[in-house]
């Protein structure tokens, strides 16, 4: 099976908006795992799409990691609003009930990070965010996930576009790692002394990443 190259994809697009003006660009509804993730993607498309940013992570089990990572997106959001980096973004934080992660991971509590109950976890965020995209009219829906070197990108695309048929709105592909995207949001972070997490959110994520000692980049 042939690899779809979801940059090049995005590419496309953006060659098909080059030039529109301010009045017809139009609206993404981009769902942010956090701060870090998103500085790339919002410096990346900010200038092309009108942006409401959708923070919804019920995956991240303690309320105050929570609180944390949610007031440093937001402290991004307005340093970039406040710099002119492109059209202004806006943010829409979504309701906050791990309850609702627990059920949809359940059975898969012992499955690898990287496998199905990842996928799931991804499932129940974008479903939401093509959900909420629908309703609120936005041209495209997209997630800043696919900057991680940890998560699949293939995947979440997949799962995105299942979405974009059930729901009626476009999803907006994407490999931001790409390009050294992942590298650029490391110096944005550093530029703006973002919080970095060391694991994604979930119990399971921190309790794999201290077993192994590594550091987890991407929620």
């Amino acid at each position: 099976m042939n690899q779809i190259n979801y940059q090049k994809e995005l590419d496309k697009i953006i060659a098909g908006l080059s030039g529109a003006g301010e009045k017809s660009a139009p609206d993404l509804f981009l769902h942010s795992c956090c701060a870090p993730c998103s500085s790339y993607v919002l410096e990346y498309l900010c200038g092309i799409f009108h942006i409401t940013v959708f923070y919804f992570n019920p995956n991240i089990s303690a309320t105050e990691e929570y609180r944390k990572r949610a007031a440093e997106q937001k402290r991004l959001i307005e340093a970039y609003n406040r710099e002119g980096k492109g059209y202004p973004i806006s943010v829409e934080e979504g309701d906050y009930d791990p309850v609702h992660f627990y059920e949809a991971v359940r059975g898969l509590e012992n499955c690898p990070e990287g496998g199905e109950r990842c996928f799931r976890c991804f499932d129940l965020r974008l479903r939401e965010t093509a959900r909420r995209a629908a309703e609120g009219g936005f041209d495209y829906f997209c997630t800043t996930l696919t900057i991680s070197p940890l998560k699949n990108a293939r995947k979440l695309n997949e799962i995105g576009q299942a979405l974009a048929r059930e729901y009626g709105v476009a999803w907006l592909p994407s490999d931001f790692k790409k390009r050294e995207g992942y590298k650029r949001s490391i110096e944005l972070s550093r530029q703006y002394g973002l919080y970095r997490q060391d694991y994604c959110g979930c119990v399971y994520s921190r309790a794999e990443r201290r077993k192994e000692g590594q550091a987890c980049t991407g929620g």
